[in-house]
């Protein structure tokens, strides 16, 4: 039987990114996201299984998990790629506004760990969440998406501890920019003021020491790399692809020199 994923958010971005990698890879990917068509389209593309739905609905996770292996699929893998982002204060944003992003970016990860452990249990697989830099550090009227990106990051590490005795490891990715529709959308504002998308992810990225996005593409390698055996020693970790940017110091950005 083929190793099988099952991947939230797959229709786009790095979800898809990572669907079209494991499937090179040997991978039966499962699909799930709300919007049909995308899903759809990157099944054909890797022959795996589109399962359009919300990935925080428990009957729908549990219904994946049963299409993958009746599909012949061995459940060693869950990827959690799907979220969204509502911008806000704790003074502007609103309780329906956190409730989304919190459903989204956190408790749906811990819906679908919860739908695929017993799986993953069995066969010794691997659970990999992704979060954000946003988790690690607080950015401006991102109250709720930084606060559902900082569980996630903890949701990650105790799926590690509680599960990782049981052969699960559970690992968590934290990217910053990188260049998917979902960020492309968030920089609208700024593509306005700095002469379209690439000014954009230019001044948003101007002090990471890579001076660039990633790509959807080198998250997928993290993310499949994590699912490996290669990573096999490698339990509650957070690992961010994010060009270097976590390691700058705020205080000190007013010391750098321009860039080249």
């Amino acid at each position: 039987m083929r190793p099988a994923a099952l991947i939230t958010g797959g229709g786009s971005g790095i979800g898809a990114a990572t669907a079209r990698l494991l499937a090179e890879e040997g991978w039966l990917v499962g699909l799930i996201g709300r919007r049909a068509e995308p899903l759809t389209q990157v099944a054909f593309e890797t022959g795996g299984i589109a399962l359009p739905g919300d990935a925080a609905d428990p009957e729908h996770l549990a219904t994946a998990v049963a299409h993958l292996t009746a599909a012949g699929g061995t459940l060693r893998g869950l990827v959690c790629c799907a979220g969204s982002g509502k911008s806000g204060t704790a003074l502007t944003q609103t309780l329906e506004g956190w409730d989304g992003v919190l459903r989204t970016n956190l408790t749906a990860p811990f819906l679908a760990a919860q739908a695929c452990l017993p799986e993953l249990t069995t066969n010794g697989g691997s659970i990999v969440i992704v979060s954000s830099l946003a988790g690690l550090r607080a950015g401006p009227a991102s109250i709720a998406y930084s606060s559902a990106k900082a569980g996630a990051i903890q949701l990650t590490r105790c799926l590690a501890v509680d599960h990782g005795p049981h052969g699960v490891r559970s690992n968590v990715v934290c990217p910053g920019w990188v260049r998917t529709p979902m960020a492309d959308d968030a920089l609208g504002e700024l593509a306005a003021e700095h002469g379209g998308l690439d000014g954009a992810y230019a001044a948003a990225t101007n002090l990471a020491p890579d001076r660039r996005p990633a790509s959807a593409d080198e998250v997928a390698e993290t993310i499949a790399w994590l699912l490996s055996k290669k990573a096999s020693g490698i339990n509650g970790a957070t690992i961010t692809v994010d060009g270097g940017a976590h390691v700058v110091d705020a205080e000190s950005v007013a010391f750098l020199p321009p860039t080249p």
